[in-house]
């Protein structure tokens, strides 16, 4: 026997058998998808759109169930075709070619064009005890091109607008609010499905998402090919956002704390006596009386002895009221008393911690106050019956929803071994806010569908933008450095599909100005100052702070320059109401964004990748806020949380003098290439893709309006829906087509969603100078059946024409 023989013939028989294994089907055909298993983990792929790919991997003899809190479509049937050839296996749509290694499960995606989008790398599941549970840790990483920017993960206080090069704990807290999500400039966005704490790491060899808790790798693939198609695909699966009312847009007022029912009505009393614009005001904690009584959702407060007729007066000066609301209870509230009877409190260290008002907190009489599990369907529901029948019943406008975090403080090790309804702490922990706030919007929805859900919140988690909520980006201090921070934290927030944010203008602990003259105080007065001219350009115009009240009265008289240039942007944000709202509508029906990195709109100019201190508000209005100081010293000043609430350390600084806060300072302002821009204050034209110099004073901060838009401008008014918009001013920005929808509705109710609300589509064509005013789309109840359109032209010229209606077109 020749033994060489045998051995030659077995190895053709193996390299037959390995060859028939190759080409042989390894993968099972879905009606969404496909699914196989290696020798480690079995893959699942399934399609949720043509363009939005669910992947899904877990260890091999496991089982993968779960129902994610944040999205909520379903699966979806999409033709595409699929083949195999030497362990890879290749999925093709219209629009997207999809590669897998059958043998290591890593996925690299194309577009139909063949260029690279994202390649998988490594992913890892490593077994972790969860609270006596036996799981996972999971990772999964990607290859990102070098110079690839991306942008997303939440409210982020690092300054940043692309997220390269980040590395970060995702864990809620105070100033930092997680989206586990970033999309890339080349049009793709990355969903990373999991709720417990996760550390997200990019550097030019990886970039990696990796939870302490999950039965697997769980994540969405979106490819929108640029900016507002990934938006569009994350609200799709997590929730569009619905409209909010107007008056929401107008001036807010707040403060820590209005300690008295006087006090907050005189505070509205007083805007109107000024004429200064307002139509939100806010009542903070305590008007429940003391810390035991810690959100007992009632005025039992002697210092507010008449809930009813307190909202009742705000009312009748037309303006609305929000009161804060926690998540947490103290052991003296019947919420309490019900939900820990149910076993629906967490026994963790939360905020305040002490049943006296004192600080730091004294222990020796702990408040007792505890998280409730807003994660337990019933528990949401006993908290919004407490709500209704203590304080909406009242008529109030809207909620603030403070610590939706929630506030964990020291941590213990056996803290996120809590128990919730979904299992442990740790496993839901980022989810928090979302369920929270989700809780109320239902809630209020169900019982009413009169007045539209507004909820201010701390805190925010993906699909929270369907909730009618708009996040604040926490307890941030009053600096130059913060006030910095706000713009690419916004930025970045709204790229992961949430489009409602904003900051306290003047930040929340002003303490450094505190002993040293408060709102008189010409540091702080520049850097409010600043602060409120970007806060006009974001979703929610809101002066909120502590240690330093913030009324526009607190700053000087009417003729003082501090005075006057506050009162000035106030009314502007006014004159902007109809551009706002109807940027709103595009929000809602579009997926658009209202606060827009100039990336999202001019992605082939390179220089606006990571540009942090500019933006886009709504599609026309560049906004370039002052964000250094010119006048006064800037002071670097950092605090924690415990910190800013510690007021011991603040030192008295030597007076200024001698400054004048009308002097023209210089600032630089990029304008992106693709397009021409008008200086909104003096109509002066520019090139794009350009650096130039502006000049300002404290009276004045850059804005640009881009060539080819239509800006409606709205009445002179002290509240949102004082006058009606039937004399509209349509300032034109010629030297490119243009075109945009007026919207309008009933402005606080859920009518439009039956259809009630009115579109009017607006053209400017550049060739032949030609404004069309489209035939009215639409009706509802009280429109403006006639009306006027002022029309100006950055030239100065000017035309008046009527509209009933029907189309009609005007040529200059």
């Amino acid at each position: 026997m020749n033994f060489n023989k045998i051995k030659f013939k077995a190895l053709i028989i193996a390299v037959v058998i390995i060859s028939g294994n190759i080409n042989a089907q390894t993968y099972q055909k879905t009606d969404s998808g496909l699914k196989f298993s290696n020798d480690n983990m079995n893959v699942e792929v399934k399609f949720y759109g043509e363009n939005t790919i669910r992947i899904i991997k877990y260890p091999l003899g496991k089982s993968f169930e779960k129902n994610s809190l944040s999205v909520i479509k379903q699966e979806q049937k999409i033709k595409f075709s699929v083949s195999e050839k030497t362990n890879i296996i290749s999925l093709k749509t219209n629009d997207l070619n999809i590669f897998i290694n059958a043998k290591n499960g890593e996925i690299t995606y194309k577009s139909s064009s063949g260029k690279e989008l994202l390649k998988e790398k490594e992913n890892d599941f490593k077994p972790f005890n969860d609270a006596g549970n036996p799981t996972y840790s999971v990772t999964q990483s990607f290859q990102l091109e070098k110079d690839e920017p991306i942008y997303g993960l939440g409210i982020l206080q690092n300054g940043k607008m692309s997220q390269r090069n980040t590395d970060v704990k995702m864990i809620q807290n105070n100033t930092w609010d997680f989206v586990p999500f970033f999309q890339s400039i080349k049009g793709y966005g990355i969903y990373w499905d999991n709720t417990s704490p996760t550390q997200f790491t990019d550097t030019l060899e990886k970039t990696s998402f990796s939870s302490e808790v999950g039965e697997g790798v769980d994540y969405y693939f979106i490819y929108g090919k640029n900016a507002d198609g990934v938006v569009a695909g994350m609200r799709d699966l997590t929730g569009n956002v619905p409209m909010l009312p107007l008056w929401t847009y107008g001036f807010w007022q707040s403060k820590e704390r209005y300690k008295s029912q006087d006090e907050i009505v005189g505070v509205v009393k007083k805007y109107r006596d000024l004429k200064v614009p307002l139509d939100g005001i806010i009542q903070d904690w305590q008007y429940w009386g003391n810390n035991y009584q810690w959100n007992a959702m009632d005025f039992i407060s002697p210092d507010f002895p008449d809930g009813k007729k307190m909202v009742q007066d705000i009312h009748d000066m037309n303006a609305h009221l929000s009161v804060s609301i926690w998540s947490s209870f103290g052991p003296m509230t019947n919420q309490y008393r019900e939900m820990d009877k149910k076993g629906m409190l967490f026994n963790f260290q939360t905020w305040p911690q002490s049943g006296l008002e004192s600080w730091p907190p004294d222990m020796n009489y702990p408040s007792g106050v505890r998280v409730y599990d807003a994660y337990n369907p019933e528990a949401r529901d006993i908290y919004w019956r407490y709500l209704n029948k203590g304080i909406f019943s009242l008529g109030i406008d809207s909620w603030w929803m403070d610590s939706t975090e929630p506030d964990h403080l020291n941590q213990q090790p056996g803290d996120l071994d809590t128990k919730t309804h979904l299992g442990s702490f740790r496993k839901v922990r980022n989810a928090y806010p979302l369920v929270a706030v989700g809780g109320v919007y239902d809630n209020q929805r169900k019982t009413t569908s009169e007045k539209r859900v507004f909820i201010l919140t701390r805190s925010a988690f993906a699909g929270q933008q369907r909730y009618g909520s708009n996040t604040w980006s926490g307890d941030v201090n009053s600096s130059w450095e913060m006030l910095r921070n706000q713009v690419p934290a916004g930025l970045n927030f709204s790229l992961t599909g949430n489009p409602n944010f904003n900051s306290d203008i003047g930040g929340f602990f002003a303490g450094v100005y505190r002993r040293n003259g408060g709102a008189k105080n010409l540091s702080f007065q520049e850097l409010y100052v600043r602060w409120l001219q970007y806060g006009a350009f974001t979703p929610m115009m809101r002066s909120h702070g502590t240690d330093v009240p913030r009324e526009i009265y607190q700053f000087g008289n009417k003729g003082d320059v501090v005075y006057d240039v506050i009162e000035k942007f106030i009314k502007l944000r006014y004159t902007l109401l109809p551009y706002i709202y109807s940027t709103s509508w595009d929000v809602t029906k579009n997926n658009s964004s209202f606060m827009r990195a100039l990336s999202m709109d001019f992605p082939s100019d390179k220089k606006t990748w990571d540009i942090n201190n500019e933006y886009l508000f709504g599609k026309s209005i560049l906004v370039a806020p002052v964000l250094n100081a010119q006048y006064t010293p800037e002071k670097v000043i950092k605090t924690d949380e415990n910190e800013g609430w510690n007021n011991a350390n603040n030192k008295k600084e030597d007076a200024l003098s001698n400054v004048d806060f009308t002097q023209n300072k210089s600032v630089k302002v990029y304008l992106p290439s693709g397009a021409d821009w008008f200086d909104f204050w003096t109509n002066e034209k520019h090139k794009g893709g350009q650096e130039i110099q502006k000049s300002v004073s404290l009276q004045s901060m850059p804005l640009y309006i881009k060539a080819g838009s239509i800006v409606p401008l709205g009445p002179d008014v002290q509240y949102a829906t004082e006058k009606k918009w039937d004399n509209l001013t349509l300032a034109i920005y010629p030297g490119a087509d243009a075109d945009f929808v007026l919207y309008e509705d009933e402005f606080d109710n859920y009518n439009y969603e039956k259809g009630s609300y009115t579109e009017i589509p607006i053209q400017w064509n550049e060739k032949s100078k030609t404004l069309t005013l489209d035939a009215r789309k639409g009706k509802y109840k009280g429109m403006i059946e006639k009306r006027n359109f002022n029309l100006n032209l950055p030239n100065g010229q000017k035309k008046i024409v009527s509209y009933s209606g029907k189309k009609v077109s005007v040529k200059f």
